[in-house]
């Protein structure tokens, strides 16, 4: 029997609330909260047994001795679409030119964004949004999918149902990420303009950056958190220290 859900969150603020809505529909659960891969490997292995595991915005990979020790499953709450797996998906969205993004829930294996997709939010991407716009958007979806999908997750001890829906397009890293913040001296200013819209928000801690004759300049003012905003202009370079 379904005893315990296991929270796997990007920070402990978001597991009150994940925690009272699976709750209010099975009140007999019990919890384990975790925001690190050390807490989720100190969980008993009894416990693991009788529960399901549900990660939201974490950047955990769980290995898979955990995965098959859990006995009702595991699922990840991505904060992006089927289209755009891995790393800051929202980012390289913004970089294609994508027109429509969204969230998904999927089964969680020993890879990461490759299993099973359960659940599916999507939505139109407006013009001249920016990329912190667009990641909180795509929260807000993804925070939907969850309220949508929690009477499932707490009651159901069967698996959830797949829908017929695949991943596809590159899976995005962390070394792609930086990549694509390392511009070249010689680049073209279209491409330097859509770096900038796409990747000028200091995602953690990697700033836009680009080489002049030995001397390595960052972009000076991180983009603002706000929904929609007009497209962006180049902004000045300032020498890193």
């Amino acid at each position: 029997m379904l005893k315990t859900i296991i929270v796997l969150t990007g920070s402990r603020d978001q597991q009150m609330a994940l925690t009272e809505l699976l709750k209010a529909h099975n009140p007999a659960l019990s919890f384990r909260c975790a925001v690190s891969l050390a807490e989720l490997e100190a969980i008993e292995p009894e416990v693991l047994a009788d529960a399901r595991l549900v990660a939201f915005t974490t950047g955990v990979i769980v290995p898979a001795h955990i995965l098959d020790a859990l006995g009702y499953g595991a699922y990840n709450f991505h904060p992006g679409p089927a289209d755009y797996p891995g790393w800051a998906p929202a980012h390289f969205a913004l970089y294609d030119g994508a027109k429509q993004f969204g969230a998904v829930a999927h089964v969680m294996e020993a890879r990461v964004d490759c299993g099973a997709i359960v659940g599916v939010e999507e939505f139109d991407i407006p013009d001249g949004v920016d990329v912190r716009g667009l990641e909180q958007m795509a929260f807000v979806r993804l925070a939907y999918l969850f309220w949508r999908m929690s009477r499932e997750i707490a009651c159901e001890s069967t698996p959830l149902a797949v829908l017929p829906i695949a991943w596809s397009g590159i899976k995005s890293t962390k070394q792609m990420y930086a990549a694509m913040c390392d511009m070249p001296a010689d680049i073209a200013p279209s491409e330097m303009k859509r770096r900038i819209r796409a990747f000028h928000d200091d995602f953690r801690g990697i700033p836009l950056t680009v080489t002049l004759h030995g001397a390595r300049f960052q972009l000076a003012g991180a983009a603002t958190p706000k929904p929609i905003a007009p497209a962006v202009e180049a902004p000045p370079l300032a020498l890193a220290s």
